[in-house]
């Protein structure tokens, strides 16, 4: 490659990202999902497209989707409340597992009697659309305030279930006799121990080392907390595990650990997840060719309404049928399996294999994702606020970022008051923070003062609390209480235990 085209190689990316960008922008603004945008400009510069760019390397597709795909979990698991997921980490592994099972049975039985493929094509079918996608789901979540539980059971099952597809659109991709059920069930459990171990062992050692070690810049940080997520998914899969499960694992526990300067952390995860999601369904947009879709698009449209209709609402039922949730929420969970790139990405597994018909199974599974994503969405919020699920956001969520001030044995917390924390009219003396720590500063309105005893916080400051080693967490601890139940907090019961996302 000569400088020039390297140049020109530049340009066009840089205006790719720029366009899809503004296609966030027209996204939020009309309710389209951005996905559908990034796969409309990859297949505006494909074939059949503007530009008539020819693509259709499948085996690099997959490599760069495995890639992204690491890149979106990691951001997910960062973000994830550890307090919110907990309770729903049983109904999520039962979607991911049983849950799996009953889908791609239902979805591969519509395809093979509705639609005519041949069974192996039917279940590979079955088994890829049946991993809901993390990008999606998470896109969404940040869209839509659902209760807690929902929200845990949603964001665990997209993170967990796309180890169990995998292991089964492979196994139904290999050539020759596709294995007995008892041998893919084991198979998928180890993988996923095995995964499991690597991705918690690799996470709390990562975090005792950041939080043990400072580093000489707070911009290294973030690139180290990548770097272990990578490392946990690297040593899943090189050890025959779930390195998907490993990655989103890690990154939890990164999310969920206190971290210095966690915010930081999670704004270079999400700048990186939004790079890996744009590349990435651009690259499916290159991948497909448009006039191919017309001939797969009432067979995608069929075995769509069985998925949706009947596969995804009885994999919710049966999965979640021993934790008696009301119907309300089966209902709304049923509805926000959403499927987006991942689905799309294992599509290309049996193309690289070389399985009869491969490129007819991507081009189904290609139609079905853009279509019904196109109709789950948008009316997601709707069906929400219909079933009267439409909760509130985490607005007295505080933001805390923590610097190590290893030399002087303390640490400086930058606290952000939200709009809605209960923080606000609270007088710094009537915070009670533990001896060792104390309130240096206040900015407000741009201005930044030494606070007195009698100052009244006010929503927006930001306050710089220095603590010493030993009273940091009991400093941190009791500022979250005030900002969940005022002044008041010990009496109310508030503990300020939750941890959040400020990590």
């Amino acid at each position: 490659m000569t400088v020039h085209q390297l140049n020109e190689l530049l340009l066009i990316c840089s205006l790719v990202l720029l366009i899809a960008v503004a296609a966030v922008r027209i996204s939020s603004r009309s309710g389209l999902p951005s996905l559908l945008l990034y796969l409309g400009i990859g297949i505006a510069i494909g074939q059949d497209g503007i530009f008539d760019v020819r693509f259709d390397d499948a085996r690099l597709t997959q490599v760069i989707g495995y890639a992204a795909l690491v890149v979106i979990l990691a951001e997910g698991g960062l973000s994830t409340k550890w307090k919110e997921i907990k309770p729903a980490l049983p109904a999520a592994v039962m979607l991911s597992t049983v849950g799996i099972a009953v889908s791609v049975g239902i979805t591969a039985a519509g395809a093979h009697y509705l639609v005519g493929l041949e069974w192996r094509q039917a279940l590979i079918i079955g088994a890829v659309v049946s991993s809901t996608d993390a990008a999606a789901v998470f896109s969404v979540l940040r869209k839509v305030p659902l209760p807690p539980r929902v929200a845990g059971v949603l964001e665990a099952e997209s993170g967990f279930n796309d180890a169990p597809v995998v292991i089964l659109v492979i196994a139904f991709s290999t050539a020759g006799p596709i294995d007995d059920w008892y041998v893919l069930i084991g198979k998928i459990a180890l993988e996923l121990a095995i995964g499991a171990a690597i991705g918690l062992a690799t996470g709390w050692l990562g975090a005792f080392g950041l939080r043990h070690v400072a580093l000489p810049a707070s911009g290294l940080y973030p690139i180290a907390v990548m770097a272990i997520a990578v490392v946990a998914y690297a040593a899943g899969a090189m050890a025959h595990g779930s390195g998907f499960l490993a990655v989103y694992l890690a990154a939890m526990i990164l999310g969920n650990a206190r971290l210095p300067h966690a915010p930081a952390n999670r704004g270079f995860a999400e700048g990186l997840g939004w790079i890996a999601q744009i590349g990435m369904f651009v690259l499916l947009g290159l991948l497909v060719t448009p006039h191919e879709l017309l001939k797969d698009f009432w067979p995608a449209i069929v075995v769509g309404l069985v998925l949706t209709m009947v596969a995804r609402p009885l994999e919710v039922f049966v999965s979640l049928l021993p934790f008696r949730i009301p119907w309300q929420e089966q209902v709304l969970m049923s509805w926000a399996g959403l499927r987006g790139a991942v689905p799309i990405i294992l599509a290309t597994i049996p193309m690289v294999y070389g399985i009869d018909g491969s490129r007819r199974v991507f081009n189904i599974v290609f139609v079905l994702v853009v279509v019904y994503t196109l109709v789950q969405g948008p009316t997601l919020p709707w069906l929400a606020r219909a079933l009267g699920l439409s909760g509130s956001a985490d607005a007295a969520d505080l933001g805390i970022e923590s610097a190590p001030l290893e030399r002087l044995r303390g640490h400086l917390l930058s606290v952000s008051v939200p709009q809605e924390s209960k923080m606000h009219g609270v007088e710094v003396a009537e915070l009670r923070l533990p001896a060792g720590s104390a309130v240096t500063l206040v900015v407000r309105e741009g201005k930044s003062f030494v606070p007195l005893p009698s100052t009244v916080l006010r929503r927006g400051d930001e306050l710089l609390v220095v603590a010493t080693d030993p009273v940091r967490d009991a400093a941190e601890r009791r500022l979250r209480a005030v900002a969940q139940g005022g002044k008041l907090a010990d009496w109310l019961g508030t503990s300020g235990n939750g941890r959040g996302r400020s990590g």
